[in-house]
Formats: C-alpha cells, sequence, structure tokens
C-alpha cells in the first residue's frame, strides 16, 4: 500500500510539472519568433513582418514606424527599390564607359574618373546635364503619383510599374525570388556606386584601375 501511494505521489508531481516545461517552451518560441533575424539581439520591429522581400527585421532606428511626417514603411520600401535600381545602373555604367568609353556625343568625357568625366561634358555640354535634370524630374513626377496613389488604394505593390516583358508577375513563387534578388543584388550595388565614385575621387582614377592596383 505505501508502494503504491509513492508511486501515485510521484505521477502526480511529475504531471504538475509537465504544463509548465510546455509553457516555458512556448513562451521561449515565442520569443525567438519575436526577435529580428538581422539583429537577433533585438526584437523584430512591429511592421517588418517578414512579408516585403528583402526584410529580415533591420531597424535599430526604428524608421519603419515613422508615420507622422508623411513618410511610412511604404514609402520607405519605394524608395529603397527606387536607389536599388538606380544602383545598379550606375555601378554597371561606371565601369561599362571606362572599359569601352563615352557615349557618341560626349567624347570629351574622357576621364576614367566619373566624377571627372562629369564636369568635362559639364564644361562642353551643360545643356545634356539640364536635359537630363529635367528627364528626372518628369520620372519622378510619375514615381511619386504612382506611389501615393498606391499607398493610398493598397493595390499597388512597392516598386511596381507593371514593367512584366516576360511573364515572370505570372509565376507567384519565382516573382518573390526575383524581388529578393533584386533588393539583395541593389543592396549591393549602392554600397558599390558609391565605393567606385568615392574611390576615383580619392585616387583620380577609375573602377577597373583602381581594381586593377590591387593585384598590381
Amino acid at each position: 500500500m505505501k508502494v503504491a501511494l509513492l508511486f501515485a505521489a510521484f505521477f502526480a508531481s511529475a504531471s504538475a510539472f509537465a504544463p509548465v516545461q510546455q509553457n516555458a517552451r512556448t513562451q521561449t518560441s515565442l520569443f525567438a519568433e519575436e526577435m529580428s533575424k538581422a539583429l537577433p539581439f533585438m526584437k523584430r520591429p512591429p511592421l517588418l513582418d517578414g512579408s516585403m522581400a528583402g526584410d529580415f527585421g533591420f531597424d535599430p532606428l526604428g524608421l519603419s514606424e515613422i508615420n507622422g511626417v508623411g513618410i511610412d514603411l511604404y514609402w520607405l520600401a519605394e524608395a529603397e527599390i527606387k536607389h536599388c535600381r538606380l544602383a545598379m545602373m550606375a555601378a554597371l555604367g561606371n565601369i561599362w564607359v571606362e572599359a569601352y568609353g563615352p557615349a557618341p556625343g560626349c567624347e570629351m568625357a574622357s576621364a576614367k574618373n566619373q566624377m571627372d568625366a562629369f564636369w568635362q561634358l559639364w564644361d562642353v555640354h551643360p545643356q545634356y546635364i539640364a536635359a537630363g535634370l529635367i528627364g528626372i524630374m518628369f520620372v519622378e513626377a510619375f514615381s511619386g503619383i504612382a506611389t501615393t496613389s498606391g499607398r493610398e488604394s493598397g493595390m499597388r505593390a512597392p516598386g511596381d510599374f507593371g514593367l512584366n516583358p516576360f511573364g515572370y508577375a505570372e509565376d507567384s513563387p519565382r516573382l518573390k525570388k526575383f524581388k529578393e534578388q533584386e533588393i539583395a543584388n541593389g543592396r549591393l550595388a549602392m554600397f558599390a556606386a558609391a565605393g567606385q565614385i568615392m574611390q576615383g575621387m580619392t585616387t583620380g582614377e577609375g573602377a577597373l584601375e583602381n581594381l586593377a592596383s590591387v593585384f598590381n
């Protein structure tokens, strides 16, 4: 009889502790889900839930929660995609011009360093620069209208201008993969383009010349 009572007490005490362990595991799981993937020692910002391309919960300054100045997460995502696309063209353009020379009509911009080439073009054909700035104004106006209307309607994803010549938008998994690649390559290109310009201004040489000097 005493043995039976001991076994009963043992199992009762074990079952009493079981829910506590389960709750502990649940709390640990919820805690892990709330942490940022990019910064595991910080909590994930509420709006960065991983639904957007390139979202890893990186927001140490809390910019995703700024709404009172006309800037919200949608606007920031649109701005990032725009700069990603521009930086990818800039990084490739810097190398292309250095390797193959300037475009027709811009032969005077012969400097390998792109900042020097810019001022060479400005000295001879400032109207080219003015025309480029006017073109940028039109593009920004069109982009601003699309961003504002898309933010208000909720029917447009950031950076989506309906350009789909190869039909990638019809394949959701493939489209999601391309969006992730666009953001990843664009972020890298922003560093690359800035590095090309900064190093060119420091050394007076082009990106390829600076790269070659590393191995010499």
